[in-house]
């Protein structure tokens, strides 16, 4: 009896498949996958109720798979953002719960020394182009190992802030030289995605030509963060951090269509 009493929970599924199974939970995380949203963006495109769409975002935050921002730009704004990270983990648990074979094996990545010059264009943009946006460019390139050619702008543009700079030397890349750029720069070139990083240039983000694919990333300024320079230091490193793993998952879903695209030109 305890053994067969056993056997039942162990064959229960994995709280986060039950979590994430439900058709409306799977729709919202599949959006929030692609950008960070606010409520009403959520309910328009999962075509649901905002009385229904809050509690099943309430469900996921519940379960530590989204998280929510204030707005900086509308303080009565919420955006809600998926953690990657962590649904990677959850769905790499839940698969080797089912079959040891289901670990998933390390991703190999392409040597840069194989690929091409740089196959996709993405422009990161903020308020200062002097924080945020800067450091998401360095980490782009340097993350894809030459895949991407990464720019930056910014709505205001501000002096580069010296922890940026710090922050970025502490992994080894140096920007001290680089210039803050306004974005108007930019309007004339195409690119294949434009990733906001700022509420407020969010909302006065230009047309590119092309189409690129927008996403929008909503990350406080760490020059705003209160308390002595210790303490901005530290925010410097969250946004460094943060930046580091989404756009690595970033770049993770470029490959693919990079190598895809590399083999129909050899073909």
């Amino acid at each position: 009896m305890i053994a067969t009493a056993g056997h039942c929970e162990s064959s229960a599924p994995p709280p986060f498949l039950r979590l994430a199974a439900h058709p409306l939970r799977w729709r919202l995380l599949s959006e929030l996958a692609r950008s960070d949203l606010r409520v009403g963006e959520l309910c328009a495109l999962a075509e649901s109720r905002q009385s229904l769409v809050s509690y099943h975002l309430r469900r996921l935050r519940e379960g530590g798979l989204v998280s929510m921002r204030r707005s900086a730009a509308d303080g009565r704004d919420t955006y809600y953002a998926l953690d990657l990270a962590r649904c990677a983990d959850l769905l790499s648990s839940a698969g080797a719960s089912l079959h040891p074979a289901l670990a998933p094996a390390p991703r190999s990545r392409v040597k840069p020394a194989a690929r091409r010059p740089a196959s996709a264009r993405v422009l990161f943009l903020c308020t200062g182009n002097s924080a945020r946006s800067q450091i998401a460019e360095a980490l782009c390139e340097r993350l894809s190992g030459g895949l991407v050619s990464a720019a930056s702008a910014g709505s205001n543009p501000k002096p580069l802030h010296p922890n940026a700079v710090r922050v970025l030397r502490k992994r080894g890349i140096d920007i001290a030289a680089r210039r803050s750029k306004h974005m108007s720069e930019f309007t004339a070139e195409r690119f294949d995605y434009v990733i906001s990083l700022c509420d407020r240039v969010r909302e006065v983000c230009p047309e590119f030509p092309g189409g690129p694919a927008l996403i929008h990333w909503s990350i406080p300024d760490p020059a705003r963060e209160p308390g002595s320079d210790e303490d901005t230091l530290a925010a410097f490193e969250r946004t460094a951090a943060e930046l580091c793993t989404r756009i690595d998952f970033l770049v993770q879903a470029i490959e693919p269509t990079i190598t895809t695209s590399e083999v129909t030109e050899r073909g």
